[in-house]
């Protein structure tokens, strides 16, 4: 079954614009430290939505190209190991981090937290890139 993945590159679409204003923002010196912290907390917003979308999508090609059963109530760690075996991605580990961050994002209290999760958004939208990248290319 073909996935629709019209949500996904919109998402991704979105994320790469919020990176992209943010640092473009950053290297202006009259920026308010409000300023800042509200273009993070945008970005952050955009890896929450991405990521989600992201982790859903490797779930439903595995659904449809090897076996429903297989991703049935797996723990993340074991479903991207499968997407990793079905080439969808490349590290499981650096996956298992952008989880880490996920988790960590909705209980952003401080600064530091906010920013170890900025940077990781960073990274993670090269990846997500290759993740689409990967299912259109793959996409029966």
């Amino acid at each position: 079954m073909k996935l629709d993945l019209i949500s996904l590159k919109r998402a991704i679409g979105s994320m790469e614009k919020a990176l992209q204003i943010t640092e473009g923002k950053f290297i202006q010196q009259d920026i308010s430290t409000d300023e800042i912290e509200l273009l993070k907390a945008g970005v952050i917003q955009n890896f929450e939505i991405t990521y989600e979308l992201c982790w859903k999508f490797m779930k439903r090609w595995i659904e449809s190209n090897v076996s429903a059963e297989v991703v049935d109530g797996v723990p993340r760690k074991e479903l991207f190991r499968l997407a990793a075996e079905n080439r969808l991605i490349t590290d499981v580990d650096e996956w298992m981090e952008y989880h880490r961050a996920r988790n960590i994002s909705s209980h952003i209290y401080d600064h530091k937290i906010s920013d170890e999760v900025y940077q990781i958004s960073q990274k993670f939208s090269g990846a997500a890139s290759q993740l689409l990248k990967n299912l259109e290319m793959r996409n029966d």
